[in-house]
């Protein structure tokens, strides 16, 4: 029997201004994690695991920095003759050309392509996220079901649910759906991973269209994912591992903290599910005699001849001699320089930290944009935002 046609389409075209500076010139999947992965590398790894070879990448934002990522797709085995990775920028020329205002929206534009790619099942993921599935044991729980749309749903915590799409299930069925409700009725969000059966969902998405007008289709959460819980064709495949959306910069910085104990949530080198990316050329990671490295993620090409503590460091960061580096994420390129002290904070590629100077403190995390100076004997404050110096007022 052969296998169901499975096509994934990555919704990597939102502005990600929760993650505020660190968005500001690079698309939120091409955001840095755990020093030497980007976002997208964990949807992407998943596909290539499912052996799903037909992914396409919703773009919009800063699409230079994520298409020079991804390049052909060779990290993922996605650089086929026939199907494997495609890039879908905004268009004009038809109907359906514009700026994508919603996930909802995106998905109607790319309607007509996707009825004749001819899927048996299509799933429609977001790029914001750090888990591992494979798509294709869900797409095919889905397939026979009789359900429209299978909702991947994970646990969240109470004080954070009002952010996410939360369901009540019965069984499978998924009984009530809200989208980022005041008050959530449960805990059980959706996290971002949906399976649809292509005809009937984008049959449902035209009329919907014409209901509420192209510019009102929004998200799926919006009228999509309601509408089909209305009717009684929502299911629910829930996500037992691993999962947390890092769309804000605690969000970011803590998913961070999970991956510097012993046993990390997720083995990123797991022999039979690698986390995959765009490899660089670094050489090994260089700790200097007077270097004190605890409890860290250091990558290749680094320099540390002072004191890192519960931190990671992307490729390329240099802390000096008598520099502290404490609970914090540091990415490519950036420079602490002899004396001072950098404390919960996140700091964008490039940035450099004066000698003596002190960056962040027991507090909310700070957050230093690309390329920004922080001049010698200066002082950041715990939470303060610290911009790019090239970007306009």
């Amino acid at each position: 029997m052969a296998l169901p046609r499975i096509l994934v389409l990555v919704l990597a075209g939102g502005a990600g201004g929760r993650l505020e500076l660190l968005t500001e010139q690079r698309a939120k999947p091409a955001v840095p994690f755990a020093g030497v992965y980007r976002l997208i590398d964990f949807p992407l790894s998943n596909c290539q695991h499912s052996e799903i070879a037909d992914v396409w990448v919703s773009v919009q934002f800063h699409p230079t920095s994520l298409s020079d990522h991804l390049a052909n797709g060779r990290p993922w085995d996605l650089d086929r003759t026939t199907g494997g990775l495609m890039m879908l920028p905004p268009f004009q020329g038809t109907d359906r050309g514009g700026w994508n205002t919603g996930t909802a929206d995106s998905l109607w534009r790319q309607a007509d392509l996707i009825r004749e790619f001819g899927a048996d099942a299509l799933v429609v993921v977001s790029s914001d996220a750090v888990y591992k599935l494979d798509y294709r044991e869900v797409a095919e729980a889905h397939l026979g079901s009789g359900a429209e749309v299978t909702m991947v749903t994970t646990e969240v915590a109470a004080d954070d649910a009002a952010r996410y799409g939360i369901v009540q299930v019965d069984g499978e069925k998924v009984t009530d759906y809200a989208y980022k409700p005041d008050q959530p009725a449960t805990t059980t969000a959706t996290n971002e991973v949906f399976v649809f059966s292509p005809g009937a969902t984008l049959d449902r998405l035209e009329a919907l269209a014409d209901e509420v007008g192209e510019e009102g289709l929004e998200d799926l959460g919006s009228h999509l994912l309601p509408a089909q819980t209305r009717d009684g064709l929502a299911r629910a495949y829930p996500l037992s591992g691993y999962w947390r959306d890092v769309g804000t910069v605690p969000a970011y910085w803590e998913a961070h903290r999970d991956f510097l104990s012993e046993e990390p949530p997720i083995d990123l080198d797991d022999p039979a599910w690698p986390l995959h990316t765009r490899g660089g050329r670094h050489s090994a990671a260089r700790l200097l005699r007077s270097a004190v490295v605890e409890d860290s993620l250091i990558s290749g090409g680094t320099r540390v001849g002072g004191d890192v503590r519960g931190s990671v460091l992307s490729p390329g960061v240099v802390v000096e001699e008598g520099a502290t580096v404490v609970d914090s994420v540091l990415l490519p390129g950036v420079r602490v320089r002899s004396g001072a002290t950098v404390t919960r904070a996140v700091l964008d590629d490039l940035v450099q930290v004066g000698k003596g100077a002190v960056v962040g403190g027991d507090g909310d995390i700070t957050l230093v944009g690309r390329r920004a100076a922080v001049e010698d004997g200066a002082e950041v404050a715990a939470g303060a935002r610290l911009p790019d110096p090239d970007q306009d007022d």
